[in-house]
């Protein structure tokens, strides 16, 4: 039996690096969308669009292929409103952190998957959280200067040295922390007829 490819609609290096632990093989096609908010009141609503829009856009270019696009929203508990975008520069990271220390941070992932030759279109989020341990500014300033996560939502990689931020963690699926969650990629995967393992 022969596979349609798999592209995954993202050019994030970590999400690369999820996909690669599932052994299968697959290709990186950058998605070209307006990741601006438009309306949405709720970071699971902007997550679920962000997500299936990025992998609409290369799956009518691919119909023939299985499209797996992804996108994350961070948020401060009971804030779902408050979108926590990435920093971009090193001031700003600072001052996520700060306003982060001591707090629960919310991770709503957006995942789609899409097979438009046989009408396949799953959209869902996954959610997954963290509680800041009460951090100082030298220690802000550190870690900020040593990984600088200025492309991560919430200015921190849980992969490296951002674990050590945390209080705790808490989910079903550590990867749906990092942007890309593979239980439900793999359970996707396999309603397509794909084997994993």
């Amino acid at each position: 039996m022969i596979h349609p490819d798999i592209i995954l609609a993202s050019s994030s290096q970590t999400r690369k690096t999820l996909m690669d632990r599932l052994g299968i093989v697959y290709h990186c096609i950058s998605p070209d969308i307006d990741e601006s908010v438009q309306g949405e009141k709720h970071a699971d609503d902007l997550a679920r669009r962000l997500a299936f829009e990025k992998a609409k856009v290369i799956a009518e270019q691919y119909p023939d292929a299985i499209v797996i696009g992804s996108d994350q929203v961070a948020w401060r508990i009971h804030s779902p409103q408050d979108f926590i975008g990435k920093p971009l520069t090193t001031e700003n990271a600072i001052t996520q952190l700060m306003a982060n220390s001591g707090q629960s941070v919310c991770f709503s992932t957006g995942l789609s998957i899409q097979h438009l030759h046989n009408g396949f279109e799953k959209t869902l989020v996954e959610h997954y959280q963290v509680k800041f341990r009460e951090l100082n500014l030298a220690e802000i300033e550190r870690y900020v200067a040593l990984e600088q996560p200025l492309q991560c939502a919430g200015s921190f990689r849980c992969e490296g040295l951002g674990i050590s931020l945390f209080e705790s963690m808490s989910g079903n699926d550590q990867t749906t922390l990092m942007g890309l969650p593979l239980i439900q990629v793999c359970h996707l995967l396999r309603q397509l007829g794909l084997t994993i393992p």
